[in-house]
């Protein structure tokens, strides 16, 4: 859309939105080092300037576009090489299939106004996985944690992800027990081995085997390096 800007003795018209091809609703802004680059993904326009404007506010966060689920998402991923997506599926009922964006895409958290989310067609899916009313601090420690590669998904959530769970098996000499992942689930909490112990309604004695068990097969040394490589697996979620 354009508009008429009348200065005196000259008159041009400009566009009210600067456009980049293929869709792209921003410039390029400048990134300071560090920064995210991330790029929004929403059916609405007002959806993508709403969460735009959330994401903006982040002081380590640069939106460095803003585009619909389509063609123009491929180019759009082309063109601003961004760190992260956030895509919000405010009218889906099912969570979006990410198979066509290849396997150089970056990882993308999606925000799902659904109760139960279902998954696509396709295994692909995304690293992040939060409900839609998230607010602007939990997006920042959710979009720092998928670009490190770590899978991030709201609790109520955590059934939605088939493929997360199926896996566990890659990159394992030997999968967890349905135990030893409700143990390292907890320590990912911030839980100590006695109220784990509690939760689970056995030992601390237990706990620790459990523990010895689990830094074994994922070849850790300490609770954070175990729960690190857990999570990159997709054993747990944060």
């Amino acid at each position: 859309m354009l508009r008429d800007l009348t200065v005196p003795g000259a008159a041009w018209e400009v566009p009210s939105a600067v456009l980049i091809g293929h869709g792209v609703e921003d410039s390029l802004p400048s990134a300071p080092p560090g920064a995210l680059r991330v790029l929004v993904v929403a059916e609405d326009a007002l959806a993508r300037a709403g969460l735009a404007a959330i994401l903006a506010e982040l002081p380590d966060c640069v939106v460095v576009g803003r585009v619909p689920p389509g063609p123009e998402l491929t180019h759009a991923l082309d063109r601003l090489d961004p760190d992260a997506v956030v895509w919000d599926a405010e009218r889906a009922g099912a969570l979006p299939d990410l198979a066509d964006l290849g396997e150089d895409a970056p990882p993308v958290l999606v925000l799902s106004p659904a109760a139960s989310p279902t998954r696509s067609g396709s295994a692909d899916g995304p690293l992040g996985l939060l409900p839609r009313d998230a607010d602007a601090s939990t997006l920042a420690a959710a979009l720092r944690a998928i670009a490190s590669g770590l899978t991030v998904v709201d609790p109520a959530f955590a059934g939605a992800l088939p493929w997360s769970r199926a896996r566990q098996d890659t990159g394992l000499p030997e999968a967890l027990t349905p135990r030893e992942a409700e143990v390292l689930q907890l320590v990912a909490a911030g839980l100590p081995n006695k109220l784990i112990a509690d939760r689970l309604g056995i030992s601390e004695h237990t706990v620790r085997f459990h523990l010895t068990a689990i830094f074994g097969k994922l070849d850790a040394h300490t609770r954070t390096e175990a729960v690190t490589r857990a999570a990159r697996l997709g054993v747990i979620t944060l």
